[in-house]
């Protein structure tokens, strides 16, 4: 518990006094949001924001880090391989969002990477990231992954393996770049407001905080399961680390948030929304409850959703839109509600869908017992 609270207490505490020192040096570096004109958008209102210190994201994975590695050792809980493939997808993910900004920012362009240039670095970061996830079995033969389609567990019948080692293998992959890519680009579209992405990744990774530190209280393969409940336990590999990981992160967020909400003094970027999204795809899988992210995770599915929902109706009406501007944010802007509300009331749609996340996987473990 110790290093929990150490990891989460350092990292808020390196975001919420140090935010300041950054952004000088974001400043000094020219590191300005690139908004297009009034003219060429339509929601002039987002054109006051130009010039507003971006690629804050940098100052949390920083702070994540720093939070990470000083609540593990002080705490004498050394990280282990999963907490190192959290790490790997925050900074993977993040390096490809800061290439993307870094373009950006030099250019004096809206235009960075292009769709599919991100997503191939999306699949380099992804890939590496499967294949070691199914590798460094411990004691108990628990690799950090596991081959398998998981809701709150895995699902037995759902293995990639029976198709075949080689056949599941690139199955497996498959599924888990899916996955990373998916909630990469999902945080990436939400992140168009004044601390939304960054208040809504706090209870989402919250939530699997507390779902990796009760499967770390139900270990099947420690001593911390409670007696007659063996049928009740989970097979997660590390779940103490990777509530560390995640509590660092949390802290990490919460310091950036008091720099990052309306009115916002620094912009997370690209380098931001992506290594959340990838923090949330890492937990998913590591915690085995891929399927379960759709429900903790479904207040970044809003805005993808829409944008889907958007193209769709456009096409197949030949012009007509469904909303006013896509995602469906910028659609409640244009209909005239205030930023600060809608970040809010986004914020409790985030809690709540993640909460009921929470109680699902909970009650999935009472049917159990």
């Amino acid at each position: 518990m110790r290093s929990l609270l150490t990891a989460a207490a350092i990292s808020l505490a390196f975001t919420l006094f140090l935010t300041p020192v950054f952004l000088r040096l974001f400043r000094k570096w020219g590191w300005g949001q690139v908004i297009r004109t009034p003219d060429d958008v339509r929601n002039p209102s987002h054109g006051e924001k130009r010039g507003t210190p971006t690629m804050g994201g940098t100052i949390f994975i920083a702070g994540t880090l720093v939070g990470y590695l000083v609540g593990t050792y002080a705490g004498n809980n050394p990280p282990t391989i999963s907490g190192w493939l959290v790490v790997w997808m925050m900074l993977g993910f993040g390096a490809v969002g800061f290439i993307d900004d870094f373009m950006k920012v030099r250019s004096q362009r809206s235009l960075g990477l292009s769709g599919w240039r991100k997503v191939v670095g999306q699949v380099l970061v992804a890939v590496p990231f499967g294949i070691v996830s199914l590798m460094f079995p411990n004691a108990a033969g628990q690799t950090p992954a596991s081959p398998y389609i998981s809701v709150f567990r895995d699902i037995p019948w759902l293995g990639f393996l029976t198709l075949g080692v080689v056949v599941g293998t690139i199955l497996y992959l498959l599924w888990v770049t899916f996955i990373g890519v998916a909630f990469s680009n999902s945080v990436n579209v939400t992140d168009g407001l004044d601390g939304l992405a960054a208040g809504a990744g706090i209870f989402v990774v919250g939530a699997y905080s507390l779902i990796a530190f009760w499967q770390f209280n139900q270990s099947c393969s420690g001593a911390t399961v409670t007696e007659g409940l063996e049928a009740a336990c989970y097979q997660t590999r590390d779940p103490f680390d990777l509530a560390i990981i995640s509590a660092a992160f949390i802290g990490a967020l919460v310091g950036f948030l008091w720099w990052n909400a309306p009115k916002a003094e620094v912009f997370m970027g690209d380098v931001g929304s992506m290594a959340i999204g990838g923090v949330i795809a890492a937990m998913a899988i590591l915690t085995r409850t891929e399927l379960l992210a759709v429900l903790v995770a479904g207040a970044f599915i809003i805005g993808p959703g829409s944008v889907i929902l958007q193209r769709l109706y456009f096409k197949l009406s030949r012009g007509k839109r469904l909303f006013l501007m896509s995602p469906f944010h910028h659609h409640l802007e244009m209909r005239g509600w205030l930023e600060i509300t809608i970040v809010v009331r986004m914020w409790m749609i985030a809690g709540i869908l993640a909460v009921s996340g929470i109680g699902l996987f909970y009650v999935e473990w009472l049917a159990r017992t």
